[in-house]
C-alpha cells in the first residue's frame, strides 16, 4: 500500500499492486481521454472533446499506479438538490476485477453523501457490476412532477438520460438506468 496525498486514498489489492484514487488534475485528462477512447468507440460511453473534461474536471476521481499513470476515473454530476449521476466510470482493462472501478464507485457515492445528495442515478451496460453496489433498475423519472418540469429546462445530455426522453434514445439504446438511494 503507498501513502496517499491530500484527498487520495490509497488501495492495496494483491493482483493490483498499490493503486490511489484522488481528484482529477488538468494533467490527468489526457490519460482519462485514453482511458474511455476505447469505450467510446464501442459505444459504452458517449464521446465527449477535450474541452468538456477539462470544464468537468472537478467532478472526476483518477485510480492512478504508483507512476501516475491512469487506470480508472469516474465522474459526480449533481443534478439536482438530492440527486447526481456518476459518469464516466471506466477502468483499464488490465485492471478489471481487481476493485479498482468499485473503489471509485464507492468514493463516488461518499463524494455525493458529503454533498447531500441521497440518491445517485447511472446510466450503465454494466448492470451487474451497479447491482452489486445497491443499484436498482429504475423506470419512469424517479421524481416528482415540479421537479421533472424543472430538469425539462436542462441543456445537459445526463438529465435528458435520467428523464428517458425520446431524443436522447439512440445514445442510450442497450443501457439500463439506475438509481441508488444513499
Amino acid at each position: 500500500m503507498i501513502t496517499g496525498e491530500a484527498g487520495a486514498r490509497p488501495t492495496d489489492g494483491e493482483s493490483a499492486g498499490a493503486v490511489t484514487v484522488r481528484p482529477a488534475r488538468t494533467s490527468d485528462v489526457p490519460g482519462i481521454r485514453a482511458l474511455v477512447e476505447p469505450l467510446v468507440a464501442r459505444r459504452v460511453l458517449v464521446n465527449k472533446d477535450a474541452v468538456a473534461y477539462y470544464a468537468g474536471l472537478q467532478q472526476f476521481l483518477v485510480a492512478l499506479t504508483g507512476d501516475e499513470h491512469v487506470i480508472g476515473c469516474g465522474a459526480l454530476h449533481v443534478l439536482w438538490d438530492d440527486l447526481a449521476e456518476v459518469r464516466t466510470l471506466a477502468v483499464d482493462p488490465e485492471y478489471l476485477g481487481r476493485g479498482v472501478g468499485g473503489r471509485l464507485l464507492d468514493d463516488l457515492l461518499e463524494r455525493a453523501r458529503d454533498l447531500g445528495v441521497r440518491r445517485v442515478f447511472c446510466l450503465t451496460f454494466e448492470v451487474e457490476f451497479f447491482a452489486r453496489h445497491g443499484f436498482e433498475v429504475i423506470k419512469g423519472a424517479p421524481v416528482e412532477p415540479a421537479v421533472y418540469a424543472e430538469l425539462l429546462r436542462s441543456y445537459d445530455e445526463g438529465v435528458a438520460e435520467f428523464l428517458d426522453l425520446d431524443r436522447v434514445k439512440p445514445n442510450t439504446l442497450g443501457n439500463t438506468r439506475m438509481l441508488r438511494q444513499l
